[in-house]
């Protein structure tokens, strides 16, 4: 779900683009973005994106696709896939750009900005107390404790 419409029930023609980046990410990573779960990261864009900082992206990479394609092309996909997930919706390209940078794999391509959803808490992570240790319980009583999230 793209974060203008999760977040200000705001749809765009780029929420499509949005979904169609996280497809793309799936796809070529072999793992679905809900219900990803990394040490380091909280969802699959947020691996994705500290895979292409650190190293292009070539570990994201789902294995049975190194027969399939060349490295080249896959991380051009990686590529396409993280400029169609970024935060803001007038970052992204439209379908008919991305189905252009797919079409021409001679055509340059611009570097992403961090994605969107990128470095969200976790349930466990969600309310640290003020001094960054354990979470703080959100309930008044120790009977029931309430976290707050958005859906």
């Amino acid at each position: 779900m793209s974060p203008e419409y999760a977040l200000e029930g705001v749809f765009s023609i780029k929420s499509d683009v949005f979904s169609f980046g996280v497809l793309l990410l799936e796809i070529i990573s072999g793992k679905k973005n809900s219900g990803f779960y990394q040490a380091d990261c909280l969802n699959l864009l947020g691996f994705a994106w500290d895979k292409w900082t650190s190293d292009g992206g070539l570990d994201l990479m789902d294995p049975v696709l190194e027969e399939a394609a060349s490295r080249h092309i896959l991380l051009r996909y990686v590529n396409i896939g993280l400029l169609c997930v970024q935060e803001n919706a007038e970052n992204r390209p439209s379908m008919s750009d991305v189905v252009s940078m797919l079409m021409n794999e001679t055509a340059t391509l611009s570097s992403p900005k961090q994605p969107a959803f990128a470095h969200i808490r976790s349930n466990a992570d969600s309310k640290l107390s003020p001094d960054g240790g354990r979470p703080e319980n959100c309930s008044v009583n120790d009977i029931t404790v309430t976290i707050m999230e958005a859906r």
